[in-house]
């Protein structure tokens, strides 16, 4: 069984992600969120604008760069990656740039790479999703591979 899934998410996304994290634990794997998603989540402050302060304060791109290598540490530890790409300022199935680079962290670790929803047809980057060997779950968690 897979033991560890690592969700991997625009900041948009958040709050669904701690709830799918939940979700799948209840499902007996040990899922990983992004350490933002988890603050968020412990002060109900799920405003994308509260968390990326580095656009009104260029000093704070530091912790940008703080938040993206510890989601990659995770990444390393999981078996395999979520891709949580609902729509995003009316792009369906939004992978954006971070993600994105995560997912390519994955593949070249050999982890499998799960996308919730389907694959982005309008991404500049599809030839690279697809690529990868994504695999696209329609919205479906429970075609997750148990083993």
């Amino acid at each position: 069984m897979m033991k560890t899934i690592v969700i991997c998410s625009s900041v948009a996304f958040y709050r669904k992600a701690v709830d799918l994290q939940e979700e799948l634990q209840k499902q007996g794997y040990t899922v990983l969120v992004p350490d933002g998603a988890t603050k968020m989540k412990k002060t109900g402050n799920f405003a994308v604008s509260s968390s990326k302060t580095w656009f009104e304060n260029p000093e704070d791109y530091h912790k940008k760069a703080k938040l993206m290598r510890d989601h990659f540490d995770k990444v390393a530890k999981g078996d395999a990656v979520l891709i949580l790409n609902d729509e995003k300022h009316g792009v369906a199935n939004y992978i954006g740039g971070n993600v994105l680079m995560e997912m390519s962290l994955a593949f070249y670790l050999n982890k499998p790479i799960y996308i919730l929803n389907d694959i982005p047809e309008d991404s500049p980057f599809v030839e690279e999703i697809i690529g990868m060997g994504s695999v696209p779950l329609h919205g479906k968690l429970d075609v997750l591979p148990k083993t």
